[in-house]
């Protein structure tokens, strides 16, 4: 029986696949930290000094 939480499809990976998977599983990581950090400094640009000076 299976353990929970994992996926036995049939397929085993060979080392050079899992290496694969991992360098496009960090590259993806890293674009979205990309685009979070874009889209943060884009938003200070974008409102500048006004952000920091509304009434709370």
């Amino acid at each position: 029986m299976n353990e929970p939480n994992t996926v036995d499809d049939g397929l085993e990976l060979s080392p050079e696949d899992k290496k694969r998977r991992n360098r496009r599983s960090v590259a993806i990581a890293l674009g979205l930290i990309f685009l979070v950090a874009l889209f943060y400094i884009m938003t200070i640009f974008k409102f500048g000094p006004a952000l920091m000076n509304k009434p709370l």
